[in-house]
């Protein structure tokens, strides 16, 4: 429901949905099964656990650039896979919701999607069905992220809206912040005897995803209901590319430049390895390293959202790419595994700064039953920022180690620049986001 409200009269207190509340644990506690995989899958493939192909080592030629098949690029395609399918399938699955009216029914197949996928580790240890079943999980993901955004935009009103998303990516983000500590730990420990049967560490932390999804869907099951329908949940959903004065639709060049920001925190995952050799650390450093910018986003996201409530969208925006810029930069330059550390989390203040705003104002400009397709232009452009930037990241890391981030950083650059030009917010007089009028 959305109401008229200025800045002014936003409440000083946001009242708590408990549907919002319940929707964000049940996607915190999706979020850290998943969150398993990235820390896991990498460790798993790079193992003797997994066949991999024959050509692995092999160099192939691709545009004229020798390019070497290593166990780095094969993680990063692994990684990037779920990406890839996660995103480009977003928009259909969103539009497809807007168009039934329906939420829940794409929640819990998407999530029964990632419990099988999960469950497909325990048992395939080709590299190619590994493969498949992280496609799998992409999918599965692609019912279930763009819907759990739409809800929570349906039932925020727009005075909360920053405060409701900055919420609901805290538990989020508290889940896959968590995880690769627990991942890194659970691995370690291994092997474990479970009724008197020897299990890996790797397949303990398997049957975690399986359980962390399961339980998820348990959760959406009992406590998430569907919204009333709208009226015009039928009517046009089609994305929209141009404005009104002929440049950039401002959702479209939100989208965009969340492709620019989430590459530039993805390059980091796919060389756990490199990085551990180049600062002569273990995989648990790693793992908080990894972390930090997950922890960041956990503690800034909520604070900030409802500072745009109060203060608008767009100056967080702008002031979280500029952050951006110096913290992705320094992750190829430092030697110092707590110089790493502090770089991930300024790091991740600046995505804090940058993606509860931006679902804000993207919920701010949605039409009226179209909130799935609206937002998940933005989800989709946070996978294939995702997927772009570790499968970026095994390619160019052969050239050097610094390559990955250099990139990472012009790209942010991009994402910038689009927000400075491009990115306005409903109210164009005031300094403060105006609320979506019905």
């Amino acid at each position: 429901m959305r109401c008229d409200l200025t800045g002014a009269q936003m409440r000083e207190t946001p009242v708590l949905d408990a549907r919002i509340l319940s929707l964000a644990i049940a996607r915190m506690v999706s979020a850290l099964a998943n969150s398993f995989l990235v820390v896991v899958l990498p460790l798993y493939i790079g193992s003797e656990a997994v066949q991999l192909p024959a050509a692995t080592g092999s160099t192939v030629g691709a545009f004229g650039v020798g390019i070497t098949l290593s166990v780095e690029l094969l993680i990063a395609v692994v990684l990037s896979l779920f990406g890839f399918f996660n995103s480009l399938s977003q928009p259909l699955t969103g539009s497809f919701s807007d168009r039934t009216g329906r939420r829940k029914p794409f929640l819990l197949f998407g999530l029964g999607l990632v419990a099988t996928g999960s469950a497909g580790y325990l048992v395939f240890t080709d590299y190619l069905l590994v493969l498949a079943m992280r496609g799998l999980q992409g999918v599965g993901a692609a019912f279930s992220i763009p819907i759990a955004v739409a809800l929570v935009n349906e039932l925020s009103e727009s005075g909360e809206r920053g405060n409701n998303f900055g919420l609901f990516n805290t538990f989020r983000l508290l889940g896959f912040g968590t995880g690769p500590l627990i991942a890194g730990v659970v691995v370690a420990s291994g092997p474990y005897a479970v009724a008197g049967l020897p299990v890996s560490g790797f397949d303990a932390a398997f049957l975690v995803a399986v359980v962390g999804a399961a339980v998820s869907f348990g959760l959406v099951s009992i406590l998430i209901t569907d919204p009333e329908p709208t009226e015009t949940a039928s009517e046009d959903i089609s994305i929209r590319v141009r404005g009104e004065n002929g440049w950039l639709d401002p959702v479209f060049a939100l989208a965009l430049a969340t492709i620019v920001m989430a590459l530039s925190i993805a390059v980091y995952a796919p060389l756990a390895n490199v990085i551990n050799d180049r600062l002569n650390q273990g995989s648990f450093l790693y793992s908080i390293q990894f972390g930090a910018t997950v922890f960041a986003n956990v503690l800034f996201q909520l604070p900030i959202g409802r500072l745009s409530d109060r203060y608008g969208r767009r100056p967080f925006l702008i002031a979280g790419f500029v952050l951006l810029l110096p913290t992705t930069l320094a992750q190829g330059l430092v030697t110092s595994s707590y110089a790493m550390i502090a770089a991930r989390f300024l790091q991740g203040l600046a995505v804090a700064a940058v993606f509860a705003p931006s679902l804000a104002l993207a919920g701010d400009l949605a039409r009226e039953g179209a909130s799935g397709s609206t937002l998940s232009l933005l989800t989709m452009g946070f996978g294939l920022g995702i997927a772009f930037g570790t499968l970026l990241s095994g390619v160019l890391v052969g050239f050097g180690f610094v390559v990955p981030f250099a990139a990472a950083t012009g790209a942010g650059a991009i994402g910038l620049a689009l927000t400075v030009t491009q990115v306005t917010e409903p109210d164009s007089e005031g300094s403060a986001a105006a609320p979506a009028v019905d």
